[in-house]
């Protein structure tokens, strides 16, 4: 598969979304993280008119995309209501349900999306999938307290109604040990197949002590933008 054509289907979709969800009426507008949310802010850059906005990061690295184009940062502290958020996905169901913490953002991306009037999702054609684990199979990435990461590995294999296929803590590259996220904390990754019923193992795992956040986004897009091969867009809205 064309990279090139990746590319060209994230750009896409990061543009529509931008062109029809993002005005100057705007005062405030959550940036999500990841490879796709790059062509967002490459679109709101080529808005004058956008300029005048807040924009709330979900990670450094959004955080980094706003300060390093001359955009006006804002935080989620300051800012408890945002117009609308966009954000990308690692896979998203025929519900708009979407596994997110590929690049172990979860956190920080939930809290901006919760707080947004509208989310929208951006993503290109391989995320896709009529059920969650059909086209991401690295697992549910789920963000745990350092001190007690063995205790919840246990309590994931052990104490849940659905049972993973395996569960690992996610090492890091380029350096020595587990990847440590923005806040501090380590990432576990929790492979249990296809979901059957994604918000009720959302609800399971978030009661486990020491877990900080859990990848999966349940009922929370308006909409998803998938950037297609040929550069046409296929938009969904959950119903």
């Amino acid at each position: 598969m064309s990279k090139e054509l990746i590319e060209n289907g994230k750009r896409s979709a990061a543009y529509r979304a931008v062109d029809e969800h993002i005005s100057p009426d705007n005062q405030v507008v959550g940036i999500g993280s990841g490879s796709t949310v790059v062509y967002v802010v490459e679109r709101i850059l080529q808005k004058p008119e956008l300029r005048h906005i807040t924009y709330v990061p979900t990670s450094f690295q959004s955080k980094l995309l706003i300060l390093d184009n001359g955009l006006k940062l804002g935080s989620i502290e300051q800012n408890h209501v945002i117009d609308v958020t966009i954000d990308g996905a690692d896979e998203v169901d025929d519900e708009l349900n979407a596994i997110k913490g590929g690049g172990a953002c979860q956190f920080q991306e939930k809290l901006v999306a919760e707080a947004a009037k509208k989310f929208i999702l951006v993503a290109d054609f391989r995320k896709e999938s009529q059920r969650l684990g059909t086209q991401w199979t690295q697992g549910v990435p789920i963000e745990v307290v350092p001190m007690c990461y063995k205790t919840v590995m246990n309590k994931i294999k052990n104490a849940l109604s659905v049972k993973p296929n395996c569960v690992n803590l996610r090492m890091a590259v380029k350096k020595a040990g587990p990847v440590v996220t923005d806040n501090g904390n380590f990432v576990v990754d929790a492979d249990f197949g296809q979901l059957q019923d994604p918000a009720s193992l959302l609800k399971e795992i978030k009661l486990l002590t020491g877990v900080y956040e859990v990848g999966l986004f349940c009922q929370m897009a308006a909409m998803a933008y998938f950037g297609e091969q040929d550069g046409s867009v296929n938009v969904r809205e959950r119903q």
